[in-house]
């Protein structure tokens, strides 16, 4: 590929080796393989600064180490840059490059998510919830929590998988989808609620401090009093860890992970060992049938004594699974750890909440006194009506006083008495609390850190400054410690519960819709690589969580809503200038098919691009097969307009489209040339956001029969629209696309320029039994009309143009007659860098999220080309020839009366691509070479002809406008 490149080099005028020390005359240029230290950028064959396609050109950053690098627009292809205009190398900035700290998902997400979910709701009011719930209600709270959680976690994924994310965890990923107007008041409320959960857990830790000291009676004031002292000096220590670093942080989890399994197995354990009299009098009795049958059923009691109060206080039990997603700037690959981590979280965090309720409610009774003076066995003449009785012992006097102070329904710490070593539950209830606490108290600063570098909202900026190498939000971590420190001066675990519950609640029910309306507006930037989410069960999701919200607080509620409705207001009137490409925008599209100025004020992004084509049908009855190739990828997502440059019945082609089923405006314009009657229609074509940026026209069969004006006219017309920045798409189909002679026998006799109809082509393809005319006789039908089976569409993707050559295959794989088909991927490389070739090409599209069938190499564009390739180009281009000895020797002068004459020194100049072309065989799509402004007409059509020729299949010749048309972000 070098030596041809160097070949082009040395053909072109004012153009010499980056190598070479020989001075040359005119400008001098550099056009070969542009060589940043190490940074390669390989050129197509097409043109010396036309670049292949690469991963570069599509990456924001630079944090893996590649050089940004920015592909040439079309003014450079087109028109030889100055020295002046051709980018500068990246500089060294000189700073030392440092080392991330960067987590896998197993530590980063999954033990992370487990650590938060085990908090202190599992150890001090599981058992307690089942006591008043009983068993079977309390799984339906387990279940029910479960589900909602798990079909965030697969929004999440889904949202997570959608592009790369940055740090800003559910904050991100909400505004990104939903916009700053709802991302930015979510981003608020979920910093406070991560703020809260870590206030609840550091409650939860105290109050097992301050019993711990009870019974070894070292109490220091009271028990309200005790929990805040022990709570405000946890709460410190653990900042400290956090200013300490995301490493050290890690290191902390790992240790309470393994306290936290060692409890577990601790506690378990102790369910199967014969209870002791001491543990018994507690009401633990081991494995009993009738203490499961008494437990089955609610006892509800107390102040707290409801459904969904119970719902409420379990619920931030279930909060924990978004740790993963709040600290994805740091992770190595949140797109694949996420899903895989957080899911796995959740199943072996729900089976521990199950064997812990059912065991716990088989072998304890609800209410015990704790006296060994209640046995049976001591007091043998005392007669007793309760399920003590049956086990020997006599709890009425408690039961009938309300006085009892064992049990599941009077005592916390009931998973103590159960286990073998009430010392490893504690050192676990440590480990639980410890870990959440921490995990949310450098969760709330990371999310909050995003917002304020976003500037949704005034004078919080301050609180983002980020420090060190991992850019730690050291102001936010103390913004959120003293929000944290404020809730645990509160000292009531069940106080705190049921606020959390109310903004997680929230914060959830926001992700699944942003996935639902993500899925239902069709965007084309919607593409996330996890594919087991359903937009319908994420809506189901996100009322359910709205739902419970009311159920659970009503009055926190209503004021949760009403802060969110105040800063949506703010936001919506101050119109932060931020573009994020969120599923809004692309449900205004959809909605601007119906009512056109909802597009006004939004802003264009590469995330909802679409190739909204101006297709140069003429009549569109003539062609039917280009009509039904573009309605087949815009149907339903983009915008379509059949382009007639001469007038004629409006009323008949419009009804045609519609009995097509193709949802196309139409439009005619009456103009002297095509060239011009195309760009008046790209000028005036579309209303607001609803106007093309794609030209999609016929391929000229009778090129080298038709008057070289109406050559001249049609290669100008892709020349006009590259300068007006459309993408091009050319469609050629071996037997033509004009059906004339169909229409005529139809008895339909549109008018036609007959120098650009395919006078020689035969009727596209004969009648498909299997096809419906929705009741009309004049209706031709083509190949794209019928289903595509398994089979192959080769996409050659020779020039990097932004992405279009890409996209428009894709999209017609989205379409029932092709979700079979496989989309192949052809790009060109060196036989020595083959390997690396594919595999950076392969990482690209994976970042795109499309499925590949495979990716082929080609790697023989230098081999010399067939013989009777090269005489069939000759042959084609003589007509065309010019020569000094005809031209008198004025050639410029004939150039300019006859500009699609061919001269020796524009052949010359052409012939290393055209022995490309004679050489590689391309077919199905492939990218559009631009022409150069010198080139004649004829020999551009000859490039097109060398790169179609003799192929049965539909041929796309596709360009894009050098603008970025897929990206693999999430902003």
């Amino acid at each position: 590929m070098a030596r041809y490149v160097a070949r082009i080099r040395n053909l072109i005028p004012g153009v010499r080796h980056a190598d070479s020390n020989i001075p040359s005359q005119g400008v001098t240029v550099d056009m070969g393989v542009l060589d940043y230290g190490k940074d390669k950028i390989k050129m197509s064959f097409y043109n010396p600064l036309d670049p292949v396609p690469k991963y570069d050109f599509y990456a924001k950053d630079t944090w893996s180490g590649r050089i940004k690098s920015t592909r040439p627009s079309l003014d450079v292809l087109r028109k030889p840059p100055d020295p002046d205009d051709l980018p500068p190398p990246p500089e060294d900035d000189g700073r030392p490059k440092v080392k991330l700290v960067r987590f896998g998902w197993v530590l980063g997400v999954m033990i992370r998510c487990m650590l938060n979910i085990w908090g202190v709701i599992m150890y001090l009011r599981l058992p307690w919830i089942t006591s008043q719930a009983g068993i079977i209600l309390t799984y339906v709270i387990i279940f029910m929590s479960v589900t909602i959680t798990t079909i965030t976690a697969t929004s999440v994924s889904a949202i997570s998988t959608n592009g790369k994310v940055y740090s800003g965890g559910t904050y991100f990923m909400i505004s990104r989808s939903l916009g700053p107007e709802l991302g930015a008041p979510i981003g608020l409320l979920f910093a406070f609620a991560n703020a809260l959960a870590c206030s609840l857990n550091t409650v939860g830790f105290a109050e097992t401090v301050r019993d711990v000291l009870k019974d070894n009676s070292a109490q220091m004031v009271d028990d309200v009093n005790d929990v805040r002292i022990i709570g405000t000096i946890t709460v410190i220590i653990l900042l400290c860890i956090t200013f300490a670093g995301m490493a050290w942080e890690a290191k902390a989890q790992i240790l309470f992970f393994i306290a936290l399994l060692l409890s577990l197995v601790n506690y378990f354990v102790g369910t199967v060992i014969p209870p002791s009299t001491e543990k018994q009098a507690m009401g633990f009795f081991g494995y009993r049938a009738e203490i499961f049958v008494e437990n089955l059923l609610p006892s509800f009691r107390g102040k707290d004594g409801s459904f969904f109060r119970m719902f409420a206080i379990f619920f931030p039990s279930a909060t924990g699974i978004l740790s993963g997603v709040n600290i994805c700037g740091d992770l190595k690959d949140p797109s694949g750890g996420i899903p895989k981590g957080t899911l796995l979280a959740i199943f072996w965090t729900t089976l521990s909440y199950l064997l812990i309720s059912v065991t716990v409610a088989s072998s304890v009774v609800r209410d015990a006194s704790g006296s060994l003076n209640d046995s049976l066995a001591l007091n043998s003449s005392i007669h007793c009506s309760g399920l003590g009785c049956k086990l020997g012992w006599n709890f009425d006097q408690c039961e009938q006083n309300n006085t009892c102070s064992f049990g599941l329904a009077n005592h916390f710490q009931i998973l103590a008495i159960v286990s073998g070593s009430a010392h490893l539950i504690t050192i676990g209830i440590f480990a639980a609390t410890l870990s959440s606490a921490l995990g949310f108290l450098v969760s709330a600063p990371k999310i909050f850190q995003c917002l304020c570098k976003d500037n949704i909202y005034p004078y919080i900026g301050f609180f983002g400054k980020g420090y060190g190498k991992n850019n730690e939000p050291l102001r936010g971590y103390m913004l959120m410690f003293i929000i944290a420190l404020a809730f645990i001066l509160i000292g009531d675990l069940n106080t705190i519960a049921p606020l959390i519950s109310n903004f997680f609640l929230c914060s959830y029910g926001l992700i699944n819709f942003s996935t639902f309306h993500a899925s239902i507006t069709k965007s084309p930037g919607w593409r996330p690589q996890y594919r087991y989410f359903s937009p319908w069960t994420s809506l189901f999701a996100a009322v359910l969580s709205f739902v419970l919200m009311f159920l659970f607080t009503w009055w926190a509620a209503l004021i949760t809503f009403g802060i969110v409705l105040c800063l949506l207001g703010y936001v919506t009137y101050k119109k932060p200038q931020v573009n994020w490409g969120t599923s809004y925008q692309a449900g205004f599209y959809n909605m601007a098919l119906s009512f056109s100025m909802s597009l006004t004020g939004v802003e264009d992004h590469v995330k909802n691009f679409r190739p909204q084509c101006l297709v140069l049908t003429g009549p569109p009855n003539v062609r039917p097969a280009l009509v039904d190739f573009v309605g087949t990828f815009t149907k339903n997502i983009s915008l379509m307009i059949c382009g007639n440059i001469i007038m004629h019945s409006t009323d008949m082609l419009v009804d045609w489209l519609n009995q097509r089923k193709v949802r196309s405006f139409y439009t005619s314009f009456t103009a002297d040339s095509l060239k011009e009657g195309a760009h008046d229609l790209m000028q005036a074509s579309g209303l607001g956001k609803l106007k093309p940026n794609t030209l999609v026209l016929g391929y000229k069969m009778n090129w080298q029969e038709c008057k070289p004006e109406s050559l001249q006219d049609y290669v100008n017309t892709i020349s006009d629209a590259f300068d007006s920045s459309y993408g091009i798409a050319i469609l050629k189909m071996m037997d033509g696309l004009d059906v004339t002679s169909d229409l005529h026998s139809a008895g339909v006799f549109p008018q036609c320029d007959k120098d650009e109809t395919d006078r020689n082509s035969a009727p596209l393809l004969s009648a498909h039994p299997d096809i419906s005319d929705d009741g009309s006789d004049e209706q031709v039908r083509s190949v794209f009309q019928t289903k595509q089976g398994r089979k192959s569409v080769d996409i050659y993707w020779i020039s990097d143009d932004g992405g279009l050559t890409l996209l428009v295959p894709y999209l017609l794989t989205r379409r029932n007659r092709w979700k079979k088909s496989k989309l192949r991927v052809f790009i060109l490389g060196d036989q020595e860098t083959m390997k690396e070739d594919r595999k950076d090409m392969k990482m690209l599209l994976k970042r795109f999220r499309l499925e590949i069938e495979d990716i082929v190499v080609i790697t023989d564009v230098d081999k010399p080309p067939l013989v009777k390739n090269l005489q069939r180009y000759e042959e084609s281009i003589a007509p065309f020839r010019l020569s000094e000895e005809q031209a008198g020797g004025d050639v410029q002068e004939l150039k300019r009366l006859s500009p699609w004459k061919v001269s020796d020194k524009d052949l010359e100049a052409i012939k290393p691509k055209v022995c490309v072309f004679a050489s590689v065989l391309l077919s199905d799509c492939n990218s559009l070479p631009v022409p150069d402004v010198t080139c004649p007409s004829s020999l551009y059509m000859s490039w097109l002809d060398a790169l179609s020729y003799s192929i049965h299949c539909p041929v796309l010749l596709i360009r894009g406008n050098q603008e970025n048309v897929m990206t693999f972000y999430c902003q």
